[in-house]
């Protein structure tokens, strides 16, 4: 989508949380997904692999999405 549109559909998003609704968001820019969650999964093989909040779960993401050290 559009980075305009992007950004239009996070902060509806973060909106949706505000008032206190649950949001189930799969995004493939995992770091943006991160930057408006309150919990996060991360799934690797079709498998969650590790859940916490977005700070405790970031650098497990990035190991295994991108190859970075455990």
């Amino acid at each position: 989508m559009a980075p305009l549109i992007v950004a239009e559909l996070y902060h509806f998003v973060e909106t949706l949380a505000a008032e206190g609704i649950t949001v189930l968001l799969t995004e493939q820019f995992a770091q943006t997904a991160l930057a408006v969650a309150d919990y996060a999964a991360v799934m690797t093989q079709g498998r969650v692999a590790m859940v916490g909040q977005p700070d405790d779960v970031a650098d497990y993401m990035s190991a295994a999405y991108l190859g970075g050290s455990d």
